[in-house]
């Protein structure tokens, strides 16, 4: 059985920002200090599972240089960018395809 998993933001904006969207929440803390909202903030505890791998693939020249435009354009890492196209293209392929 293959299970597919794709963390969005939830569509509630976040409490502090008033924000829609994870680019959004980048850019408003990209020009404030966390210290003007410190007594809007309360401790949390959490636990971080990190279960990645990287594997490393060949990629034409040209297409390096037309990701590497694309995620500077939108402010991310080229991984990111790299990564989100993947589960999209995942996300459109039959399961039966997948579970092969």
């Amino acid at each position: 059985m293959v299970t597919r998993k794709i963390v969005i933001m939830k569509i509630a904006k976040s409490s502090i920002s008033q924000t829609h969207s994870y680019r959004e929440t980048g850019e408003f803390w990209d020009t404030h200090e966390i210290t003007d909202f410190w007594d809007a903030t309360e401790p949390v505890e959490f636990e971080v599972d990190i279960q990645s791998e990287t594997r490393y693939y060949a990629l034409d020249r040209k297409l390096v240089e037309e990701v590497g435009q694309i995620a500077w354009q939108r402010g991310i890492s080229v991984e990111t960018l790299l990564n989100l196209w993947v589960y999209e293209k995942i996300a459109e392929e039959p399961l039966s395809v997948i579970a092969a």
